[in-house]
């Protein structure tokens, strides 16, 4: 079975992302690895996740200090979609990680089960 190489966009210093990409290895899946404070996802990748998420606030890190320090809770609702796709495409902190591209597949965040259905 061909699959495309999938991109994790992770932070070292996340345990959800360590344990993310231990699972990864060990199902021997192929993936590229990205920091994502380094390199957020694109507008396009936050865009198309959205659409397979269904909802703008599931790419959001809730727990992180850049959302809270930022007011994000507030700010979500007077913002149009670009501004926020703008936003979170600059600052890779605000994005919730991992944050996986699958050929047209979406996942974010690391729970075992909903990521052997996908992985």
């Amino acid at each position: 079975m061909s699959r495309s190489k999938l991109k994790v966009y992770e932070y070292s210093g996340c345990s959800t992302c360590r344990n993310a990409l231990k699972y990864l290895n060990k199902k021997k899946v192929e993936f590229e690895q990205i920091p994502i404070r380094e390199t957020p996802p694109s507008t396009s990748e936050l865009k198309k996740a959205k659409q397979y998420l269904g909802d703008i606030k599931k790419l959001f890190n809730t727990s992180g200090k850049d959302y809270r320090e930022g007011n994000w809770k507030e700010k979500l609702g007077k913002l149009s979609e670009d501004q926020i796709y703008k936003e979170l495409s600059s600052n890779g902190n605000l994005v919730k990680r991992p944050f996986v591209v699958g050929d047209g597949w979406f996942l974010v965040g690391f729970k075992e089960e909903e990521w052997g259905e996908r992985v």
